[in-house]
Protein backbone atom coordinates (compact mmCIF):
# COMPACT_ATOMS: atom_id res chain seq x y z
CA UNK A 1 0.00 0.00 0.00
CA UNK A 2 1.16 3.42 -1.17
CA UNK A 3 2.05 5.40 2.04
CA UNK A 4 1.97 9.60 2.41
CA UNK A 5 5.52 11.04 1.01
CA UNK A 6 8.12 12.38 3.22
CA UNK A 7 8.76 15.09 0.23
CA UNK A 8 6.68 15.75 -3.20
CA UNK A 9 9.35 16.62 -6.19
CA UNK A 10 7.39 18.33 -9.02
CA UNK A 11 8.36 18.26 -12.62
CA UNK A 12 8.52 21.61 -13.66
CA UNK A 13 8.59 21.91 -18.07
CA UNK A 14 4.89 21.43 -18.85
CA UNK A 15 3.60 20.47 -15.30
CA UNK A 16 4.83 23.53 -13.44
CA UNK A 17 5.69 25.89 -16.94
CA UNK A 18 3.25 26.56 -19.46
CA UNK A 19 5.32 26.33 -22.75
CA UNK A 20 2.99 27.85 -25.03
CA UNK A 21 3.88 31.10 -24.93
CA UNK A 22 7.51 29.45 -26.99
CA UNK A 23 5.28 29.42 -29.82
CA UNK A 24 5.19 33.58 -29.93
CA UNK A 25 8.82 33.23 -29.87
CA UNK A 26 8.88 31.10 -32.69
CA UNK A 27 6.78 33.04 -35.01
CA UNK A 28 8.64 36.50 -34.50
CA UNK A 29 11.57 34.92 -36.08
CA UNK A 30 9.43 33.89 -39.01
CA UNK A 31 8.75 30.13 -37.64
CA UNK A 32 5.10 28.46 -37.72
CA UNK A 33 4.42 28.35 -33.83
CA UNK A 34 3.00 24.44 -34.19
CA UNK A 35 6.41 23.13 -34.50
CA UNK A 36 6.90 23.77 -30.89
CA UNK A 37 5.41 20.65 -29.88
CA UNK A 38 7.54 18.64 -32.35
CA UNK A 39 11.13 20.61 -31.43
CA UNK A 40 10.49 20.38 -27.66
CA UNK A 41 9.59 16.77 -28.27
CA UNK A 42 13.14 16.33 -30.56
CA UNK A 43 15.22 18.19 -27.28
CA UNK A 44 13.60 15.15 -25.10
CA UNK A 45 14.77 12.96 -27.53
CA UNK A 46 18.13 13.79 -27.85
CA UNK A 47 18.87 14.79 -24.23
CA UNK A 48 17.22 11.01 -23.61
CA UNK A 49 19.63 9.58 -26.12
CA UNK A 50 22.78 11.30 -25.55
CA UNK A 51 21.75 10.19 -21.27
CA UNK A 52 21.53 6.24 -22.54
CA UNK A 53 24.83 6.86 -24.84
CA UNK A 54 26.64 7.55 -21.17
CA UNK A 55 27.14 11.38 -22.13
CA UNK A 56 25.86 14.62 -20.57
CA UNK A 57 22.80 16.50 -21.83
CA UNK A 58 23.20 20.11 -21.22
CA UNK A 59 20.31 21.77 -21.08
CA UNK A 60 20.92 24.89 -23.62
CA UNK A 61 22.97 23.05 -26.15
CA UNK A 62 20.48 20.37 -26.68
CA UNK A 63 17.68 22.86 -26.82
CA UNK A 64 19.70 25.17 -29.81
CA UNK A 65 20.82 21.96 -31.72
CA UNK A 66 17.55 21.00 -31.89
CA UNK A 67 16.44 23.94 -32.88
CA UNK A 68 18.45 24.27 -35.41
CA UNK A 69 17.44 20.86 -36.76
CA UNK A 70 14.10 21.22 -36.47
CA UNK A 71 14.24 24.20 -38.51
CA UNK A 72 16.26 23.15 -41.07
CA UNK A 73 18.89 25.33 -40.21
CA UNK A 74 16.88 28.25 -40.95
CA UNK A 75 16.92 30.27 -38.18
CA UNK A 76 20.25 32.29 -37.48
CA UNK A 77 22.15 32.01 -33.93
CA UNK A 78 20.70 34.89 -33.02
CA UNK A 79 17.54 33.60 -33.42
CA UNK A 80 18.07 30.27 -31.89
CA UNK A 81 19.00 32.35 -28.63
CA UNK A 82 15.95 34.42 -28.37
CA UNK A 83 13.91 31.27 -28.66
CA UNK A 84 15.89 29.41 -26.38
CA UNK A 85 16.01 32.53 -24.04
CA UNK A 86 12.45 32.26 -23.54
CA UNK A 87 12.26 29.21 -21.17
CA UNK A 88 13.39 31.88 -18.47
CA UNK A 89 10.59 33.64 -19.13
CA UNK A 90 7.40 31.33 -19.22
CA UNK A 91 4.35 31.51 -16.70
CA UNK A 92 2.98 28.31 -14.48
CA UNK A 93 -0.13 27.01 -14.56
CA UNK A 94 -2.86 27.81 -12.63
CA UNK A 95 -2.87 25.22 -10.50
CA UNK A 96 1.08 25.82 -9.55
CA UNK A 97 1.13 28.02 -7.26
CA UNK A 98 -2.01 25.91 -5.00
CA UNK A 99 -0.69 22.67 -5.62
CA UNK A 100 3.38 23.76 -3.75
CA UNK A 101 1.37 25.46 -1.26
CA UNK A 102 -0.59 22.23 -0.47
CA UNK A 103 2.22 20.06 0.23
CA UNK A 104 3.83 22.99 1.92
CA UNK A 105 0.72 23.67 4.42
CA UNK A 106 1.07 19.91 5.28
CA UNK A 107 4.17 19.88 6.67
CA UNK A 108 5.49 17.73 4.03
CA UNK A 109 8.96 18.55 1.62
CA UNK A 110 8.44 20.49 -1.42
CA UNK A 111 11.23 19.89 -4.28
CA UNK A 112 11.31 20.03 -8.48
CA UNK A 113 13.11 18.10 -10.10
CA UNK A 114 14.00 19.62 -13.55
CA UNK A 115 16.69 19.24 -16.59
CA UNK A 116 17.04 22.93 -17.03
CA UNK A 117 19.69 24.46 -14.85
CA UNK A 118 19.67 25.30 -11.25
CA UNK A 119 20.48 28.73 -11.50
CA UNK A 120 17.66 29.52 -14.08
CA UNK A 121 14.96 27.03 -12.38
CA UNK A 122 15.51 28.84 -9.09
CA UNK A 123 15.42 32.43 -11.26
CA UNK A 124 11.81 31.21 -12.87
CA UNK A 125 10.62 30.10 -8.95
CA UNK A 126 11.58 33.39 -7.80
CA UNK A 127 9.83 35.11 -10.90
CA UNK A 128 6.79 33.15 -10.51
CA UNK A 129 6.42 33.94 -6.67
CA UNK A 130 7.07 29.77 -5.94
CA UNK A 131 10.27 29.74 -4.16
CA UNK A 132 9.01 30.19 -0.77
CA UNK A 133 7.28 26.89 -1.07
CA UNK A 134 10.21 24.87 -2.59
CA UNK A 135 12.56 22.99 -0.71
CA UNK A 136 14.94 21.25 -3.06
CA UNK A 137 15.60 22.15 -6.51
CA UNK A 138 17.16 19.12 -8.14
CA UNK A 139 18.31 19.18 -12.07
CA UNK A 140 19.52 16.70 -14.49
CA UNK A 141 22.90 18.65 -14.38
CA UNK A 142 23.52 17.74 -10.76
CA UNK A 143 22.70 14.37 -11.35
CA UNK A 144 24.84 13.89 -14.39
CA UNK A 145 21.43 12.27 -16.49
CA UNK A 146 18.35 13.33 -17.55
CA UNK A 147 14.59 12.20 -16.43
CA UNK A 148 13.74 9.12 -16.93
CA UNK A 149 16.96 7.54 -16.04
CA UNK A 150 16.71 6.26 -12.13
CA UNK A 151 19.43 7.55 -11.17
CA UNK A 152 18.48 10.95 -11.19
CA UNK A 153 14.91 10.07 -8.50
CA UNK A 154 17.79 8.26 -6.68
CA UNK A 155 19.87 11.20 -6.56
CA UNK A 156 16.90 13.59 -5.84
CA UNK A 157 16.16 11.10 -2.89
CA UNK A 158 19.45 11.75 -1.55
CA UNK A 159 19.31 15.49 -2.01
CA UNK A 160 16.32 15.51 0.24
CA UNK A 161 17.51 12.85 3.19
CA UNK A 162 15.04 10.83 2.12
CA UNK A 163 14.40 6.93 1.56
CA UNK A 164 12.96 6.48 -2.41
CA UNK A 165 9.60 4.92 -1.42
CA UNK A 166 8.66 7.96 0.79
CA UNK A 167 9.73 10.74 -2.31
CA UNK A 168 6.73 11.13 -4.69
CA UNK A 169 7.23 12.80 -8.50
CA UNK A 170 4.36 14.55 -9.56
CA UNK A 171 4.30 15.25 -13.07
CA UNK A 172 1.72 15.30 -16.45
CA UNK A 173 3.93 13.11 -18.53
CA UNK A 174 3.25 9.59 -17.99
CA UNK A 175 6.85 8.29 -19.09
CA UNK A 176 8.29 10.45 -15.99
CA UNK A 177 6.18 8.90 -13.68
CA UNK A 178 6.64 5.30 -15.09
CA UNK A 179 11.06 6.28 -14.34
CA UNK A 180 9.86 7.35 -10.81
CA UNK A 181 7.87 4.05 -10.05
CA UNK A 182 10.96 2.02 -11.84
CA UNK A 183 13.09 3.42 -9.71
CA UNK A 184 10.93 2.63 -6.18
CA UNK A 185 9.54 6.15 -5.55
CA UNK A 186 5.61 6.79 -5.66
CA UNK A 187 4.28 9.24 -8.80
CA UNK A 188 1.16 11.10 -9.06
CA UNK A 189 -0.09 11.63 -12.65
CA UNK A 190 -1.50 15.24 -13.67
CA UNK A 191 -4.08 14.57 -17.19
CA UNK A 192 -3.67 17.97 -18.30
CA UNK A 193 -1.54 16.81 -21.16
CA UNK A 194 -1.63 13.45 -22.32
CA UNK A 195 -5.61 12.81 -20.72
CA UNK A 196 -4.36 8.70 -20.44
CA UNK A 197 -1.74 7.70 -18.72
CA UNK A 198 -1.40 4.57 -21.63
CA UNK A 199 -1.47 1.09 -20.65
CA UNK A 200 2.64 0.83 -21.71
CA UNK A 201 3.32 2.67 -18.37
CA UNK A 202 3.39 1.73 -14.75
CA UNK A 203 -0.07 3.28 -13.30
CA UNK A 204 0.96 6.10 -10.86
CA UNK A 205 -0.08 6.09 -7.13
CA UNK A 206 -2.44 8.39 -7.74
CA UNK A 207 -4.12 10.94 -10.74
CA UNK A 208 -6.33 13.92 -11.05
CA UNK A 209 -7.19 16.14 -13.59
CA UNK A 210 -5.15 19.44 -12.03
CA UNK A 211 -2.00 19.60 -9.56
CA UNK A 212 -4.28 20.41 -6.66
CA UNK A 213 -6.52 17.09 -7.33
CA UNK A 214 -3.08 15.20 -7.35
CA UNK A 215 -1.39 16.96 -4.37
CA UNK A 216 -4.87 16.33 -2.57
CA UNK A 217 -5.01 12.48 -2.53
CA UNK A 218 -0.96 12.30 -1.83
CA UNK A 219 -1.74 14.00 0.80
CA UNK A 220 -4.32 12.19 1.87
CA UNK A 221 -2.12 8.80 1.62
CA UNK A 222 -1.79 6.58 5.01
CA UNK A 223 0.92 7.81 6.97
Amino acid sequence: MAVRPNVVFFDVLETLINLEPLADRLEKVGQPGLILEPWFLRFQRDAMALTLAGDSAPFEAVARESLRTETKFALSERDIEYVVDGFSTLPTFDDAAPALKKIADAGVGVGCLTVNSPDKTRRFLEGAGLIGFVDHIVTAQDAGVWKPHPDIYRFAAQCSGTPIERLALVAVHAWDCHGAKRAGALAGWCSRLEYGPGDVFLPADVTGDSLVEVADKLMSLHH
